[in-house]
């Protein structure tokens, strides 16, 4: 009998070693496999490169690696002002940033997941974005090619999942974890609630368990004030 269910956030992300790409799911807190990341920094890994959209919105979850000192390099979109554990190292040169608007991002994730190379794009055409990077002239105008991206693990955030790895999303949970969901060697989700093999149905499975490998159900991290509402994450 199939069942990618384990015990615990330790258990889930126990295989995690130094130097590995992480792609962290998560728009701000929306989405964000917190409980995953802190069980992360238990591990005591270190030299990740993490993939996320953004740096962390407080002193906790990804926030809290950052200021473990854990993190080498981190490939994002918007690491925000409130930000400040990754600024800090940032600012001291201990961790690297390479900056990407978050349209590229998505779709390096998404090339990543179905295969493929990478892409052409306009966006960055002309900027410090373009430095190092192959620039083709199509049909007059100039675009840069961005190669896919894919990761060693992928950590996801659900709302239910069942034991053979099918994970429903709730509202803006959706954001990055779906697609990254694609584009990892190792998928681990954490959800809110395990359910019966069925109990989801079928339209709203947004990740099919093909693409996932473990899962864990946990409590709603403290840090994440904002109380879900129905049809919200």
């Amino acid at each position: 009998m199939i069942n990618k269910t384990v015990a615990d956030c330790r258990a889930a992300v126990a295989d995690v070693r130094d130097g590995a790409t992480i792609m962290l799911g998560g728009f701000g807190n929306a989405g964000m496999p917190a409980r995953l990341i802190d069980a992360l920094r238990e591990t005591g890994a270190r030299d990740l490169v993490i993939v996320s959209n953004g740096a962390g919105t407080g002193p906790f979850a990804l926030g809290a690696l950052f200021g473990d000192g854990r993190v080498r390099k981190l490939i994002a979109s918007f690491p925000a002002p409130s930000s400040t554990q990754f600024r800090e190292r940032y600012l001291k040169g201990e961790v690297e940033l390479e900056l990407v608007p978050q349209g590229s991002l998505v779709e390096r994730i998404r090339c990543g997941g179905a295969g493929l190379g990478g892409f052409y794009t306009p966006v960055g055409v002309g900027t410090e974005l373009a430095q190092g990077k192959e620039v083709r002239t199509l049909d007059g105008r100039d675009y840069l090619f961005e190669r896919a991206l894919r990761a060693d693990f992928a950590f996801l955030k659900g709302h239910l999942g069942d034991r053979l790895g099918n994970v429903m999303y709730r509202g803006t949970m959706r954001n990055f974890n779906m697609i990254m969901a694609t584009a990892a060697d190792q998928v681990v989700a954490e959800v809110d609630r395990l359910v019966g093999v069925g109990e989801i149905p079928p339209e709203q499975v947004h990740t099919p368990g093909i693409f996932v490998d473990r899962l864990v159900q946990v409590d709603r991290h403290p840090n994440l004030l904002e109380q879900p509402k129905e049809g919200g994450a």
